[in-house]
């Protein structure tokens, strides 16, 4: 039996973003592992505060706040195993409970656009991050190493399929209405087994 976990791509207005962009030309300059297609475990690397583009690390990421609420992005469905999908757990936990110890990797981005491996202890830029978790998880990236990974690159991963792109705000719209007619439909037939039982012992 496998499970799901779900990649999102972003496309932010900071100017640490923006800078990213005009290097890649990439739609998408920030990349997310989500545990849920509601993106309430969503998590990366990115800036603490959102008023200081300096300060970053390791993030729980909230797709309602004002800096993704109204991003366009991208979403993408991974399966792994059962396996895969407790050991990137408890890479999160473990990255939640040292979150403190972690930086964000701005000389790493530097290494990305000039070519070269720069390793840093204990700091990630976000698709560093995630692909560093993808190999941990015995998933592959075809030859690239996380160093070099920018979030456009998991795009052309064939093991992730498309889900969605639009903003973050309507894809939690989305969400929240399928939710809500998944709990119409189940007090419905909740409500027709009960009378179906009702109705029967009545009969007897």
């Amino acid at each position: 039996m496998s499970k799901m976990i779900y990649i999102v791509l972003t496309k932010t207005k900071t100017v640490l973003s923006k800078a990213i962009q005009i290097y890649t030309q990439h739609d998408f300059n920030h990349v997310s592992i989500s545990f849920d297609p509601k993106l309430k475990e969503m998590y990366s690397f990115g800036r603490k505060n959102i008023n200081n583009p300096w300060i970053g690390g390791f993030v729980h990421e909230n797709p309602s706040s004002t800096l993704l609420r109204e991003s366009n992005c991208v979403i993408l469905a991974c399966p792994v195993t059962n396996q895969q999908y407790t050991l990137l757990k408890n890479r999160i936990t473990y990255y939640k409970k040292n979150e403190n110890e972690y930086k964000y990797n701005f000389i790493g981005l530097f290494g990305v656009a000039c070519r070269v491996k720069i390793k840093r202890e204990r700091a990630f830029f976000c698709s560093q991050f995630i692909s560093t978790l993808f190999e941990e998880a015995g998933l592959p990236l075809y030859g690239k190493s996380p160093y070099f990974m920018q979030p456009n690159d998991f795009v052309h991963l064939p093991y992730l399929s498309f889900i969605y792109k639009g903003t973050i705000e309507d894809y939690i719209g989305e969400a929240r209405e399928i939710q809500k007619k998944r709990r119409s439909l189940s007090t419905i037939h909740a409500f027709a087994i009960s009378a179906l039982y009702m109705g029967r012992n009545k009969v007897s």
